[in-house]
Protein backbone atom coordinates (compact mmCIF):
# COMPACT_ATOMS: atom_id res chain seq x y z
CA UNK A 1 0.00 0.00 0.00
CA UNK A 2 1.48 3.65 -0.83
CA UNK A 3 3.76 5.15 1.30
CA UNK A 4 3.15 8.21 1.61
CA UNK A 5 -0.72 8.61 2.66
CA UNK A 6 -1.85 11.50 4.44
CA UNK A 7 -4.21 11.06 7.01
CA UNK A 8 -7.26 12.90 6.73
CA UNK A 9 -11.13 12.95 6.31
CA UNK A 10 -13.26 12.17 3.06
CA UNK A 11 -16.49 13.65 2.46
CA UNK A 12 -19.07 12.56 0.13
CA UNK A 13 -17.79 14.30 -3.02
CA UNK A 14 -13.83 11.92 -2.72
CA UNK A 15 -15.29 8.90 -3.33
CA UNK A 16 -16.77 9.45 -6.26
CA UNK A 17 -13.70 11.48 -7.72
CA UNK A 18 -11.69 8.65 -7.01
CA UNK A 19 -14.11 5.91 -8.18
CA UNK A 20 -13.55 8.67 -11.91
CA UNK A 21 -9.90 8.68 -11.61
CA UNK A 22 -9.78 4.56 -10.66
CA UNK A 23 -11.78 4.35 -14.30
CA UNK A 24 -9.37 6.70 -16.07
CA UNK A 25 -6.43 4.55 -14.64
CA UNK A 26 -8.22 1.36 -15.55
CA UNK A 27 -8.19 2.98 -19.23
CA UNK A 28 -4.45 3.71 -19.01
CA UNK A 29 -3.84 0.56 -18.13
CA UNK A 30 -5.83 -0.75 -21.25
CA UNK A 31 -3.90 1.79 -23.26
CA UNK A 32 -0.28 0.57 -22.10
CA UNK A 33 -1.38 -2.91 -22.46
CA UNK A 34 -2.67 -2.27 -26.27
CA UNK A 35 0.28 -0.28 -26.98
CA UNK A 36 2.61 -2.91 -25.37
CA UNK A 37 4.89 -0.61 -23.78
CA UNK A 38 5.60 -2.77 -21.08
CA UNK A 39 9.49 -3.74 -20.10
CA UNK A 40 11.05 -6.55 -21.96
CA UNK A 41 11.31 -9.82 -20.24
CA UNK A 42 13.91 -9.64 -17.45
CA UNK A 43 13.79 -12.63 -15.41
CA UNK A 44 14.05 -10.16 -12.20
CA UNK A 45 12.59 -11.72 -8.95
CA UNK A 46 12.37 -9.36 -5.31
CA UNK A 47 12.15 -10.77 -1.57
CA UNK A 48 10.62 -9.16 1.20
CA UNK A 49 9.98 -10.15 4.82
CA UNK A 50 7.60 -9.15 7.69
CA UNK A 51 9.66 -9.42 11.00
CA UNK A 52 8.70 -10.08 14.58
CA UNK A 53 10.39 -8.26 17.61
CA UNK A 54 10.56 -10.19 20.40
CA UNK A 55 12.35 -10.39 24.03
CA UNK A 56 14.49 -12.83 25.23
CA UNK A 57 11.47 -14.08 26.93
CA UNK A 58 9.70 -14.93 23.82
CA UNK A 59 7.37 -12.11 24.54
CA UNK A 60 6.34 -9.51 21.76
CA UNK A 61 8.54 -6.38 22.32
CA UNK A 62 6.54 -2.86 20.81
CA UNK A 63 9.95 -1.14 19.72
CA UNK A 64 9.90 -0.87 16.04
CA UNK A 65 10.38 2.92 15.57
CA UNK A 66 13.30 2.59 18.17
CA UNK A 67 14.55 -0.44 16.80
CA UNK A 68 14.45 0.91 13.16
CA UNK A 69 16.25 4.30 14.09
CA UNK A 70 19.34 2.01 15.24
CA UNK A 71 19.13 0.10 11.82
CA UNK A 72 19.34 3.26 9.65
CA UNK A 73 18.74 0.97 6.72
CA UNK A 74 16.73 1.61 3.96
CA UNK A 75 16.29 -1.84 3.45
CA UNK A 76 14.07 -2.08 6.88
CA UNK A 77 10.95 -0.14 7.48
CA UNK A 78 8.14 -0.23 9.58
CA UNK A 79 4.70 -2.91 9.45
CA UNK A 80 1.48 -2.35 10.78
CA UNK A 81 2.04 -2.98 14.69
CA UNK A 82 4.99 -1.85 16.85
CA UNK A 83 5.98 -5.45 17.30
CA UNK A 84 6.69 -5.53 13.50
CA UNK A 85 9.66 -4.75 10.90
CA UNK A 86 10.25 -5.75 7.18
CA UNK A 87 13.19 -6.12 5.26
CA UNK A 88 13.59 -5.70 1.63
CA UNK A 89 16.03 -7.65 -0.77
CA UNK A 90 17.09 -5.55 -3.89
CA UNK A 91 15.78 -7.18 -6.84
CA UNK A 92 18.00 -9.70 -8.32
CA UNK A 93 17.93 -11.52 -11.86
CA UNK A 94 17.11 -15.12 -11.76
CA UNK A 95 19.62 -17.37 -12.95
CA UNK A 96 23.74 -18.64 -11.64
CA UNK A 97 24.20 -18.62 -7.95
CA UNK A 98 20.85 -16.49 -7.30
CA UNK A 99 19.68 -18.39 -4.38
CA UNK A 100 22.95 -18.38 -2.37
CA UNK A 101 23.45 -14.95 -3.04
CA UNK A 102 20.39 -14.01 -1.57
CA UNK A 103 20.85 -16.58 1.11
CA UNK A 104 23.89 -14.47 2.26
CA UNK A 105 22.57 -11.19 1.59
CA UNK A 106 19.77 -12.35 4.45
CA UNK A 107 22.08 -13.44 6.78
CA UNK A 108 24.03 -10.60 6.71
CA UNK A 109 20.83 -8.28 7.07
CA UNK A 110 18.99 -10.03 9.56
CA UNK A 111 22.23 -10.73 11.62
CA UNK A 112 22.43 -7.10 11.59
CA UNK A 113 19.31 -6.34 12.60
CA UNK A 114 19.24 -8.33 15.14
CA UNK A 115 22.27 -6.71 16.90
CA UNK A 116 20.48 -3.89 16.74
CA UNK A 117 17.36 -4.44 18.25
CA UNK A 118 19.30 -6.27 21.03
CA UNK A 119 20.65 -2.90 21.90
CA UNK A 120 16.82 -2.33 23.10
CA UNK A 121 16.69 -6.21 24.57
CA UNK A 122 14.37 -7.56 21.64
CA UNK A 123 15.51 -9.79 18.89
CA UNK A 124 14.24 -10.24 15.42
CA UNK A 125 12.34 -13.83 14.67
CA UNK A 126 10.83 -14.96 11.69
CA UNK A 127 8.20 -16.65 12.09
CA UNK A 128 4.45 -16.92 10.68
CA UNK A 129 2.34 -15.37 14.06
CA UNK A 130 4.26 -14.95 17.19
CA UNK A 131 2.99 -17.79 19.19
CA UNK A 132 3.16 -15.62 22.82
CA UNK A 133 1.23 -12.78 21.26
CA UNK A 134 -1.69 -12.06 23.47
CA UNK A 135 -5.17 -10.32 22.92
CA UNK A 136 -3.77 -7.24 24.37
CA UNK A 137 -1.15 -6.79 22.48
CA UNK A 138 -3.41 -6.46 19.15
CA UNK A 139 -5.33 -3.27 19.98
CA UNK A 140 -4.82 0.02 18.17
CA UNK A 141 -2.84 1.86 20.51
CA UNK A 142 -0.10 -0.70 19.58
CA UNK A 143 -0.33 -0.20 15.31
CA UNK A 144 2.63 1.85 14.05
CA UNK A 145 2.53 5.60 14.19
CA UNK A 146 2.44 6.17 10.57
CA UNK A 147 -0.44 8.16 8.88
CA UNK A 148 -0.89 5.55 6.63
CA UNK A 149 -2.30 2.67 9.06
CA UNK A 150 -4.37 4.75 11.50
CA UNK A 151 -5.94 5.68 7.83
CA UNK A 152 -6.52 2.71 6.78
CA UNK A 153 -7.77 0.81 10.16
CA UNK A 154 -10.11 3.73 10.41
CA UNK A 155 -11.64 3.46 7.50
CA UNK A 156 -11.71 -0.24 7.53
CA UNK A 157 -13.78 0.28 11.21
CA UNK A 158 -15.78 2.65 9.58
CA UNK A 159 -16.75 0.52 6.44
CA UNK A 160 -17.58 -2.91 9.12
CA UNK A 161 -19.70 -0.39 11.35
CA UNK A 162 -19.02 -3.25 13.96
CA UNK A 163 -16.33 -5.22 16.21
CA UNK A 164 -14.31 -7.64 14.22
CA UNK A 165 -15.26 -11.20 14.86
CA UNK A 166 -12.36 -13.60 15.12
CA UNK A 167 -13.94 -17.15 14.63
CA UNK A 168 -11.59 -19.92 13.71
CA UNK A 169 -12.19 -23.42 14.34
CA UNK A 170 -9.39 -25.64 14.44
CA UNK A 171 -7.41 -28.36 16.66
CA UNK A 172 -8.22 -25.94 18.94
CA UNK A 173 -11.99 -23.12 18.74
CA UNK A 174 -10.51 -19.26 18.90
CA UNK A 175 -13.47 -16.46 18.91
CA UNK A 176 -12.64 -13.29 20.06
CA UNK A 177 -13.73 -9.62 18.38
CA UNK A 178 -11.57 -6.84 18.20
CA UNK A 179 -12.57 -3.20 17.54
CA UNK A 180 -9.65 -2.46 15.42
CA UNK A 181 -7.85 -4.52 12.07
CA UNK A 182 -4.60 -4.95 14.88
CA UNK A 183 -5.03 -8.55 14.98
CA UNK A 184 -3.72 -8.67 11.37
CA UNK A 185 -0.46 -7.91 12.50
CA UNK A 186 0.26 -10.96 13.97
CA UNK A 187 0.27 -12.39 10.21
CA UNK A 188 3.91 -12.02 8.81
CA UNK A 189 4.57 -13.10 5.70
CA UNK A 190 7.49 -13.98 2.59
CA UNK A 191 6.47 -11.79 -0.11
CA UNK A 192 8.12 -13.16 -3.60
CA UNK A 193 7.98 -10.87 -6.17
CA UNK A 194 8.28 -11.73 -10.27
CA UNK A 195 8.61 -9.31 -13.08
CA UNK A 196 6.35 -10.54 -16.29
CA UNK A 197 5.54 -9.39 -19.76
CA UNK A 198 1.85 -8.83 -19.90
CA UNK A 199 1.86 -11.68 -22.24
CA UNK A 200 3.07 -14.32 -19.52
CA UNK A 201 1.42 -12.69 -16.77
CA UNK A 202 -2.38 -14.83 -16.27
CA UNK A 203 -0.15 -17.96 -17.13
CA UNK A 204 2.17 -17.12 -14.24
CA UNK A 205 -1.04 -15.91 -11.97
CA UNK A 206 -2.44 -19.01 -12.88
CA UNK A 207 0.40 -21.36 -11.81
CA UNK A 208 0.90 -19.59 -8.64
CA UNK A 209 -2.86 -20.09 -8.18
CA UNK A 210 -2.51 -23.50 -9.16
CA UNK A 211 0.55 -24.20 -6.55
CA UNK A 212 -0.85 -21.57 -3.58
CA UNK A 213 -1.78 -24.97 -1.70
CA UNK A 214 1.71 -26.97 -2.42
CA UNK A 215 3.45 -23.52 -0.64
CA UNK A 216 1.10 -23.89 2.17
CA UNK A 217 1.63 -27.57 2.88
CA UNK A 218 5.27 -27.85 2.74
CA UNK A 219 5.73 -24.36 4.14
CA UNK A 220 3.03 -23.59 6.80
CA UNK A 221 4.42 -21.97 9.94
CA UNK A 222 1.54 -20.33 12.18
CA UNK A 223 -0.27 -23.17 14.19
CA UNK A 224 -0.83 -20.71 17.61
CA UNK A 225 -2.60 -17.73 17.82
CA UNK A 226 -3.80 -16.19 21.37
CA UNK A 227 -2.80 -19.16 23.33
CA UNK A 228 -5.05 -21.67 20.88
CA UNK A 229 -4.04 -24.49 18.33
CA UNK A 230 -5.78 -23.33 15.25
CA UNK A 231 -4.82 -24.26 11.60
CA UNK A 232 -1.89 -25.64 10.58
CA UNK A 233 -1.22 -21.78 9.03
CA UNK A 234 -3.92 -19.99 10.46
CA UNK A 235 -2.68 -16.03 8.73
CA UNK A 236 -5.00 -16.75 5.56
CA UNK A 237 -8.34 -17.56 8.17
CA UNK A 238 -6.56 -14.40 10.83
CA UNK A 239 -5.85 -11.90 7.97
CA UNK A 240 -9.70 -12.50 5.86
CA UNK A 241 -11.20 -12.06 9.30
CA UNK A 242 -9.19 -9.38 10.38
CA UNK A 243 -9.77 -7.04 7.45
CA UNK A 244 -13.35 -8.29 6.92
CA UNK A 245 -15.29 -5.11 5.93
CA UNK A 246 -17.90 -6.88 5.43
CA UNK A 247 -21.15 -7.54 8.35
CA UNK A 248 -23.24 -10.60 8.09
CA UNK A 249 -25.67 -9.42 6.42
CA UNK A 250 -23.26 -8.56 3.39
CA UNK A 251 -21.19 -12.27 4.10
CA UNK A 252 -24.66 -13.74 3.57
CA UNK A 253 -25.43 -12.04 0.15
CA UNK A 254 -21.98 -13.44 -1.30
CA UNK A 255 -20.14 -10.06 -1.23
CA UNK A 256 -16.67 -11.00 -1.68
CA UNK A 257 -14.74 -10.56 1.21
CA UNK A 258 -10.71 -8.33 0.90
CA UNK A 259 -8.73 -10.89 1.14
CA UNK A 260 -9.43 -13.80 -0.77
CA UNK A 261 -7.92 -16.18 -3.04
CA UNK A 262 -10.33 -15.55 -6.31
CA UNK A 263 -13.29 -17.52 -7.89
CA UNK A 264 -11.36 -17.74 -11.46
CA UNK A 265 -8.76 -18.38 -13.41
CA UNK A 266 -7.74 -15.08 -15.58
CA UNK A 267 -6.66 -14.34 -19.37
CA UNK A 268 -4.68 -10.20 -18.49
CA UNK A 269 -3.80 -8.98 -15.53
CA UNK A 270 -6.28 -6.71 -16.73
CA UNK A 271 -8.64 -9.32 -15.54
CA UNK A 272 -7.78 -8.36 -11.51
CA UNK A 273 -7.48 -4.63 -11.83
CA UNK A 274 -10.73 -4.45 -13.38
CA UNK A 275 -12.26 -6.97 -10.68
CA UNK A 276 -10.37 -4.68 -8.25
CA UNK A 277 -13.23 -1.64 -8.98
CA UNK A 278 -15.74 -3.94 -9.93
CA UNK A 279 -16.24 -5.40 -6.61
CA UNK A 280 -14.39 -3.18 -4.03
CA UNK A 281 -15.76 0.56 -2.67
CA UNK A 282 -12.42 2.46 -2.01
CA UNK A 283 -11.00 2.70 1.26
CA UNK A 284 -8.42 5.48 0.69
CA UNK A 285 -10.48 7.94 -1.71
CA UNK A 286 -7.40 9.74 -1.81
CA UNK A 287 -6.88 11.33 -5.68
CA UNK A 288 -3.93 12.52 -7.33
CA UNK A 289 -3.29 14.93 -9.66
CA UNK A 290 -2.13 13.42 -12.74
CA UNK A 291 -4.39 12.93 -15.59
CA UNK A 292 -3.35 9.83 -16.68
CA UNK A 293 -4.68 9.68 -20.17
CA UNK A 294 -3.29 12.67 -20.88
CA UNK A 295 0.29 11.57 -19.81
CA UNK A 296 -0.28 8.88 -22.53
CA UNK A 297 -1.19 11.41 -25.22
CA UNK A 298 1.92 13.23 -24.47
CA UNK A 299 3.78 10.08 -24.64
CA UNK A 300 4.21 9.30 -21.38
CA UNK A 301 3.79 7.05 -18.41
CA UNK A 302 1.25 7.27 -15.45
CA UNK A 303 2.39 6.57 -12.65
CA UNK A 304 -1.69 5.33 -11.89
CA UNK A 305 -1.42 6.23 -8.49
CA UNK A 306 -5.52 5.91 -7.62
CA UNK A 307 -4.97 2.49 -9.10
CA UNK A 308 -2.15 1.33 -7.33
CA UNK A 309 -3.59 2.72 -4.06
CA UNK A 310 -6.25 0.87 -4.27
CA UNK A 311 -4.94 -2.48 -5.73
CA UNK A 312 -3.13 -2.26 -2.29
CA UNK A 313 -5.97 -2.61 -0.40
CA UNK A 314 -7.08 -5.68 -2.21
CA UNK A 315 -5.55 -8.94 -0.10
CA UNK A 316 -5.11 -11.38 -3.12
CA UNK A 317 -2.49 -14.54 -1.75
CA UNK A 318 -1.46 -13.81 -5.30
CA UNK A 319 -1.44 -9.75 -6.12
CA UNK A 320 -0.74 -7.89 -9.43
CA UNK A 321 1.30 -5.13 -8.88
CA UNK A 322 1.75 -2.55 -11.63
CA UNK A 323 5.08 -0.41 -10.94
CA UNK A 324 7.17 2.12 -12.91
CA UNK A 325 11.22 1.30 -13.21
CA UNK A 326 13.38 3.69 -14.98
CA UNK A 327 10.53 5.47 -16.51
CA UNK A 328 9.38 1.95 -17.94
CA UNK A 329 6.53 0.26 -16.69
CA UNK A 330 6.39 -3.42 -15.85
CA UNK A 331 4.08 -6.18 -13.87
CA UNK A 332 5.17 -8.08 -11.31
CA UNK A 333 3.51 -11.15 -9.80
CA UNK A 334 3.54 -11.14 -5.63
CA UNK A 335 3.39 -14.41 -4.00
CA UNK A 336 1.79 -13.32 -0.41
CA UNK A 337 0.95 -17.36 -0.01
CA UNK A 338 4.08 -18.19 2.69
CA UNK A 339 4.41 -17.06 6.52
CA UNK A 340 7.59 -15.72 7.41
CA UNK A 341 10.55 -18.76 8.45
CA UNK A 342 11.67 -20.30 9.78
CA UNK A 343 15.31 -19.91 8.82
CA UNK A 344 16.71 -17.92 6.03
CA UNK A 345 17.73 -21.70 4.21
CA UNK A 346 13.72 -22.79 4.70
CA UNK A 347 12.66 -19.23 3.25
CA UNK A 348 15.48 -19.34 -0.08
CA UNK A 349 14.11 -23.41 -0.51
CA UNK A 350 10.19 -22.39 -0.57
CA UNK A 351 11.33 -19.31 -2.70
CA UNK A 352 13.31 -21.63 -5.00
CA UNK A 353 10.63 -24.02 -4.91
CA UNK A 354 7.97 -21.26 -6.25
CA UNK A 355 9.78 -19.36 -9.14
CA UNK A 356 11.11 -23.05 -10.30
CA UNK A 357 7.97 -24.61 -10.31
CA UNK A 358 5.32 -21.33 -11.69
CA UNK A 359 7.94 -21.19 -14.19
CA UNK A 360 7.12 -25.17 -15.80
CA UNK A 361 3.52 -24.93 -15.03
CA UNK A 362 3.22 -21.86 -17.18
CA UNK A 363 4.90 -23.15 -20.18
CA UNK A 364 3.24 -26.26 -19.73
CA UNK A 365 1.92 -27.64 -23.37
CA UNK A 366 -1.74 -28.24 -21.06
CA UNK A 367 -1.47 -26.33 -18.54
CA UNK A 368 -2.61 -27.11 -15.13
CA UNK A 369 -5.48 -24.59 -14.88
CA UNK A 370 -6.98 -25.89 -18.10
CA UNK A 371 -7.34 -29.13 -15.85
CA UNK A 372 -7.71 -28.07 -12.53
CA UNK A 373 -11.09 -26.55 -11.85
CA UNK A 374 -11.05 -23.22 -9.90
CA UNK A 375 -13.12 -23.98 -6.99
CA UNK A 376 -10.68 -27.23 -6.87
CA UNK A 377 -7.48 -24.90 -6.24
CA UNK A 378 -9.58 -22.97 -3.58
CA UNK A 379 -10.32 -25.59 -2.16
CA UNK A 380 -7.07 -27.22 -1.75
CA UNK A 381 -5.65 -23.92 -0.52
CA UNK A 382 -8.26 -24.38 2.22
CA UNK A 383 -7.28 -27.77 3.16
CA UNK A 384 -3.45 -26.90 3.30
CA UNK A 385 -3.88 -24.05 5.50
CA UNK A 386 -5.86 -26.72 7.76
CA UNK A 387 -3.63 -29.57 7.71
CA UNK A 388 -0.26 -28.16 5.94
CA UNK A 389 2.26 -31.23 5.76
CA UNK A 390 -0.69 -33.75 5.93
CA UNK A 391 -2.94 -31.95 4.09
CA UNK A 392 -4.54 -34.10 0.98
CA UNK A 393 -4.72 -32.15 -2.16
CA UNK A 394 -7.19 -32.83 -5.83
CA UNK A 395 -4.74 -32.52 -8.59
CA UNK A 396 -5.28 -33.16 -12.32
CA UNK A 397 -4.74 -37.32 -13.17
CA UNK A 398 -1.63 -38.10 -15.41
CA UNK A 399 -2.70 -39.52 -19.06
CA UNK A 400 -5.33 -39.06 -21.31
CA UNK A 401 -8.26 -40.04 -18.87
CA UNK A 402 -8.57 -36.36 -17.88
CA UNK A 403 -10.10 -35.65 -14.46
CA UNK A 404 -8.45 -34.77 -11.20
CA UNK A 405 -7.37 -37.29 -7.91
CA UNK A 406 -7.03 -36.90 -4.48
CA UNK A 407 -3.56 -37.91 -2.97
CA UNK A 408 -1.35 -36.10 -0.22
CA UNK A 409 0.70 -33.15 -0.61
CA UNK A 410 3.62 -34.56 0.49
CA UNK A 411 3.42 -37.37 -2.52
CA UNK A 412 2.32 -34.61 -4.85
CA UNK A 413 5.16 -32.24 -4.61
CA UNK A 414 7.98 -35.48 -4.72
CA UNK A 415 6.81 -36.96 -7.58
CA UNK A 416 4.92 -34.20 -9.28
CA UNK A 417 5.91 -30.75 -8.58
CA UNK A 418 9.67 -30.80 -7.23
CA UNK A 419 10.76 -32.61 -11.15
CA UNK A 420 8.65 -29.33 -12.55
CA UNK A 421 10.56 -26.95 -10.11
CA UNK A 422 14.33 -28.20 -11.05
CA UNK A 423 13.00 -27.92 -14.64
CA UNK A 424 11.65 -24.87 -14.32
CA UNK A 425 14.91 -23.75 -12.48
CA UNK A 426 17.02 -24.44 -15.16
CA UNK A 427 14.97 -23.19 -17.88
CA UNK A 428 15.92 -20.28 -15.57
CA UNK A 429 19.08 -20.81 -15.96
CA UNK A 430 19.75 -21.48 -12.11
CA UNK A 431 23.13 -23.30 -11.44
CA UNK A 432 22.48 -27.16 -10.08
CA UNK A 433 24.44 -26.95 -7.00
CA UNK A 434 21.72 -24.32 -5.82
CA UNK A 435 19.05 -25.94 -7.73
CA UNK A 436 19.75 -29.20 -6.06
CA UNK A 437 20.38 -27.83 -2.22
CA UNK A 438 17.35 -25.56 -1.87
CA UNK A 439 15.08 -28.38 -3.51
CA UNK A 440 16.83 -30.54 -1.62
CA UNK A 441 15.27 -28.85 1.48
CA UNK A 442 11.57 -28.98 0.16
CA UNK A 443 12.33 -32.89 -0.66
CA UNK A 444 13.49 -33.37 3.17
CA UNK A 445 10.61 -31.47 4.68
CA UNK A 446 7.93 -34.16 2.44
CA UNK A 447 10.31 -37.09 3.35
CA UNK A 448 9.94 -36.47 7.33
CA UNK A 449 6.42 -34.76 7.20
CA UNK A 450 7.81 -31.58 8.90
CA UNK A 451 7.50 -28.18 8.50
CA UNK A 452 7.95 -25.17 11.13
CA UNK A 453 4.00 -25.83 12.02
CA UNK A 454 4.57 -29.02 12.65
CA UNK A 455 7.88 -28.16 14.67
CA UNK A 456 5.70 -25.95 17.10
CA UNK A 457 2.55 -27.90 17.68
CA UNK A 458 5.10 -31.16 18.27
CA UNK A 459 7.56 -28.91 21.07
CA UNK A 460 4.70 -27.41 22.05
CA UNK A 461 3.09 -30.85 23.11
CA UNK A 462 5.96 -31.80 24.23
CA UNK A 463 6.39 -29.03 26.93
CA UNK A 464 2.92 -29.65 28.16
CA UNK A 465 3.70 -33.33 28.80
CA UNK A 466 6.83 -32.21 30.57
CA UNK A 467 4.17 -30.41 33.39
CA UNK A 468 4.22 -27.14 31.86
CA UNK A 469 1.17 -24.72 31.60
CA UNK A 470 -0.41 -23.46 28.23
CA UNK A 471 1.80 -20.09 28.85
CA UNK A 472 4.83 -21.30 29.62
CA UNK A 473 5.07 -24.18 27.64
CA UNK A 474 4.03 -21.28 24.33
CA UNK A 475 6.36 -19.33 25.57
CA UNK A 476 9.52 -21.90 25.82
CA UNK A 477 8.63 -22.83 22.76
CA UNK A 478 8.80 -19.86 21.23
CA UNK A 479 12.12 -18.84 22.88
CA UNK A 480 13.65 -22.57 21.18
CA UNK A 481 12.68 -21.50 17.97
CA UNK A 482 14.30 -18.61 18.12
CA UNK A 483 17.38 -19.94 19.17
CA UNK A 484 17.27 -22.78 16.41
CA UNK A 485 16.03 -19.87 13.95
CA UNK A 486 18.95 -17.99 14.61
CA UNK A 487 21.45 -21.16 14.32
CA UNK A 488 20.00 -21.16 11.31
CA UNK A 489 20.00 -24.75 10.48
CA UNK A 490 16.62 -26.17 8.30
CA UNK A 491 13.91 -26.80 10.08
CA UNK A 492 13.64 -30.59 8.67
CA UNK A 493 16.80 -31.34 11.13
CA UNK A 494 15.44 -29.06 14.48
CA UNK A 495 14.71 -31.83 17.27
CA UNK A 496 11.55 -31.44 18.69
CA UNK A 497 11.31 -30.65 21.79
CA UNK A 498 13.20 -28.42 25.14
CA UNK A 499 16.40 -29.32 25.02
CA UNK A 500 17.26 -28.03 29.16
CA UNK A 501 15.28 -28.02 32.09
CA UNK A 502 12.40 -25.25 31.75
CA UNK A 503 11.01 -24.20 35.12
CA UNK A 504 7.26 -25.17 34.93
CA UNK A 505 4.80 -22.72 35.10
Amino acid sequence: MGEKVVAGRFDLSDRQRYRDKLRECLAGLERLLAEKRFDRPKNLMGLEIELNLAGADGMPRMLNAQVLERIASRDFQTELAMFNLEVNIAPHRLGGRVFDQLDEELRTSLAYAHRKAGELDAGIMMIGILPTLDRDDLVSSNLSDVDRYTLLNDQIVAARGEDFLLDIQGVEHLTCTSKSIAPEAACTSVQLHLQVTPARFAAVWNAAQAVAAAQIAVGANSPFLFGRELWSESRPPLFQQSTDTRPPELQAQGVRPRTWFGERWISSAYDLFEENLRYYPALLPICDDEDPLKVLDEGGIPSLAELVLHNGTVYRWNRPVYGIADGVPHLRVENRVLPAGPTVTDVIANAAFYYGVVRALAEESRPVWTRLPFEAAAANFDAACRHGIDARLQWPRRGRHGGTTELDATTLVREELLPLAAAGLDAWGVEPVDRDRYLGVIEERCRRRTNGAAWQSATFHRALERGLSRDAALAATTRRYCELMHAGEPVHTWPVGLPEAVALG
